[in-house]
């Protein structure tokens, strides 16, 4: 048996990975992925990591608007009013994400990642990510919208998937 490890995905992600499934186990809390541009990509660099499953819980991808209706119910009202790629969605992709297992943390991804699809107010490369933690107040929404401009499907998917390795961390208590 040999100690190299034997990886898919390109190291960065890997040892983000890593770093996301380490200091959550540290801390005994649980992760799960609603994921729409990135198809999965953050699932699977989190899975790479052997032992992931006492952390990760899972990924949904979502890459219809249907899917993400029928699997994260994602409101059609805020799907017609804000479009896909909005904050309004991408929260609401990572509450339905919480609802639908026993993570403590849910970050969800959508976005445009090209070549085509894009618009002069969401060009290609806009990507909106949202973190919903179980028990937090309400009124905290944590979302961002990046624009990684276009460079080209990859490297749009894999800046994404960086920073929602980000979000994944876990987030300390506020200290009072």
């Amino acid at each position: 048996m040999s100690d190299r490890e034997d990886f898919i995905l390109p190291t960065e992600l890997v040892e983000a990975a890593r770093k996301v499934i380490e200091a959550n186990r540290a801390v005994g809390k649980r992760i799960v992925v609603a994921e729409s541009c990135t198809g999965g990509l953050v699932s699977a660099a989190l899975t790479e990591i052997a032992g992931s499953s006492d952390v990760f819980e899972g990924g949904i991808v979502t890459y219809s608007n249907e899917a993400k209706m029928d699997l994260l119910r994602v409101a059609e009202d805020v799907l017609d009013t804000f479009g896909a790629v909005s904050i309004a969605t991408a929260w609401a992709m990572a509450q339905g994400a919480l609802g639908k297992t026993r993570a403590d943390t849910a970050v969800a991804i959508t976005g445009i990642a090209g070549p085509g699809g894009g618009s002069d107010r969401k060009p290609v490369g806009t990507v909106v990510f949202a973190r919903a933690r179980r028990g937090a107040d309400p009124k905290e929404i944590v979302a961002d919208t990046k624009n990684f401009g276009d460079l080209g499907r990859g490297g749009i998917r894999r800046q994404a998937a960086l920073c929602a390795f980000e979000l994944l961390m876990p987030v300390s208590p506020p200290s009072g």
